[in-house]
């Protein structure tokens, strides 16, 4: 049986397979070139399977660990199959050539559009703010990572906060799907900070916390 499903094999993926089998989690790795996510599953453990995308994804969670084009491809592809399913969008919609604009529209988000493709699905937006070093180890300097969740599904969101909770994270929900917008146009920010040369001990290792 599959808990999580992983769409992706790359740093990221790696990243929230890790806290999914530290969760306790069975997880399954879907990739285009099915050899990465075999390697990836191997490092796992038992829990772990994997495939090509040309499968069905076996989770009720499917984490889209994907950029954004790649993510819209595939949700295209596999449209009715995910139906019902939490399905999260992790990508932010960055311009990467300048690190200085979002390449959504005003007034929607990733998530936003992921959702029209998969009206059947229940988005969440969750892990954009986490980069892969600091999410693979669950903390940072002591203490545990926050993963903002935004999802329209009340139920959705709660199932996504228990997976972060169990991954030894802290899960804060912020609310509603088009919270995404805010939620990406912060991270762009954050980004930002990590590709200027005059920050340069960041280098993709910084994470968010809200200190309480």
């Amino acid at each position: 049986m599959t808990d999580i499903t992983i769409l992706g094999a790359g740093n990221m993926a790696r990243a929230i397979a890790l806290r999914a089998v530290a969760a306790g989690r069975n997880v399954q790795i879907l990739d285009r070139t099915p050899e990465k996510a075999a390697k990836l599953a191997a490092e796992l453990g038992p829990d772990a399977s994997s495939g090509g995308l040309d499968e069905t994804p076996g989770g009720n969670i499917v984490v889209f660990a994907l950029y954004f084009d790649p993510a819209r491809e595939v949700a295209s592809r596999l449209g009715d199959s995910l139906d019902n399913k939490v399905v999260v969008d992790i990508s932010n919609p960055i311009n990467t050539a300048t690190f200085d604009s979002l390449v959504v529209e005003p007034g929607t988000s990733a998530a936003e559009e992921m959702a029209k493709l998969l009206p059947k699905a229940q988005v969440v937006k969750a892990f954009n703010t986490t980069f892969a070093g600091p999410l693979a180890e669950g903390s940072l300097n002591g203490k545990p990572l926050d993963v903002f969740i935004a999802g329209d599904s009340e139920d959705a969101r709660n199932q996504v906060a228990a997976f972060v909770s169990d991954a030894g994270l802290r899960p804060l929900q912020v609310g509603a799907l088009r919270h995404a917008r805010e939620l990406e146009g912060f991270q762009l920010l954050v980004m930002a900070l990590q590709a200027n040369p005059a920050y340069d001990t960041f280098n993709w290792g910084t994470a968010l916390k809200v200190i309480d």
